[in-house]
């Protein structure tokens, strides 16, 4: 497996979670935030922002930022979503002439 796809495959599992997703999502409109920020904003407790936030930093998706204090801000990362894009592309590329052949071979049956 190269180093592109385990990338991708991080970013699939960190993606497979509803609540992580939620996460992304809150981080992509609001900006960076703390666990505390983040808890206030959506219907997740702190403690499992945390243990997800931590699954996404995992995965490359976001970034933890010392802050004041304790505060960690966490920002998100895009590279490790660009390979994954990349990944699913090639895929979709590898699967489109196949299929388009096979179109074309149904069509043109009797």
């Amino acid at each position: 497996m190269t180093e592109d796809e385990q990338v991708a495959e991080r970013v699939f599992v960190a993606l497979a979670d509803p609540s992580r997703r939620a996460l992304l999502a809150a981080l992509a409109t609001g900006g960076p935030a703390t666990a505390t920020d983040l808890a206030a904003r959506l219907p997740i407790t702190r403690q499992a922002i945390t243990k997800h936030l931590t699954r996404l930093a995992d995965a490359g998706l976001v970034e933890a930022e010392p802050g004041e204090g304790r505060r960690i801000r966490y920002r998100l990362r895009s590279s490790p979503m660009q390979v994954a894009q990349r990944f699913l592309a090639a895929l979709a590329r590898d699967w489109d002439g196949p299929l388009d052949r096979l179109t074309t071979h149904l069509e043109e049956e009797p």
